[in-house]
């Protein structure tokens, strides 16, 4: 049965538009995404085995153009529609984040760092650079690998900031195992990191570790 046979309650199309696109799975979100299916399978048939080969939504969203066109029922035009999409929603994210307070806007600004972060394979350390308003002047990208001592160098951050100027900073870094807990590596770095700023007058409002499905505040933890 194909899912134009289907009750139109429980159609992905259908039900997105009836009640909002926070209501569906993550399999017939992907559905919708890929329009169709392949013989013998529709595309909630479709992808429900991708999620399954994948083992979650974020791993299909972040893979590389071989692995992704290499899948059934994928190509160069899905991967090339997948990437548009996901760039629109990190501008959308990136000027709404421009035009508030973070501080009056936590949602937006996890949203964004969400967007940024959670599907990018390795670990990133990042910062979002702000001005005393509070609005952002810029995020940048400072360090890959383990985020431990060794990785991350408290000068770099200031250089960074006294470059753009900032008045304060938001730290973030992902977590590609998907379990956002922080480590005791990353309160160390963190408490290193607000002292090394606090020399220059910059502040630290938060230190925010993305996961795929997770997002652990240190400010809203207690642990600044």
């Amino acid at each position: 049965m194909g899912i134009s046979d289907w009750p139109a309650a429980e159609r992905p199309r259908e039900k997105l538009l009836a009640r909002g696109a926070g209501a569906l799975s993550d399999a017939e979100l992907l559905a919708i995404f890929l329009r169709v299916g392949v013989r013998g399978a529709s595309a909630v048939d479709l992808a429900r085995q991708l999620l399954s080969e994948y083992e979650s939504l974020g791993a299909l969203l972040a893979a590389d153009q071989q692995t992704f066109c290499a899948t059934r029922g994928l190509g160069v035009a899905k991967f090339a529609q997948l990437q548009a999409v996901m760039e629109m929603a990190r501008r959308h994210a990136t000027e709404t984040l421009a035009e508030v307070d973070v501080l009056s806007a936590p949602e937006a600004t996890r949203r964004y760092l969400t967007l940024k972060l959670a599907h990018v394979p390795h670990e990133v350390f990042a910062c979002v650079f702000l001005n005393t308003r509070n609005h952002v002047i810029a995020f940048e990208e400072l360090f890959r690998g383990t985020i431990d001592g060794a990785a991350v160098y408290p000068r770099e951050v200031v250089k960074a900031a006294l470059r753009h100027n900032a008045a304060a900073v938001i730290l973030a870094h992902n977590h590609p195992s998907g379990v956002a807990e922080p480590s005791a590596a990353d309160r160390d770095i963190t408490h290193r990191l607000a002292d090394a700023l606090a020399l220059v007058d910059v502040r630290v409002l938060d230190h925010l570790v993305i996961a795929a499905r997770q997002t652990v505040s240190f400010a809203e933890r207690g642990l600044l």
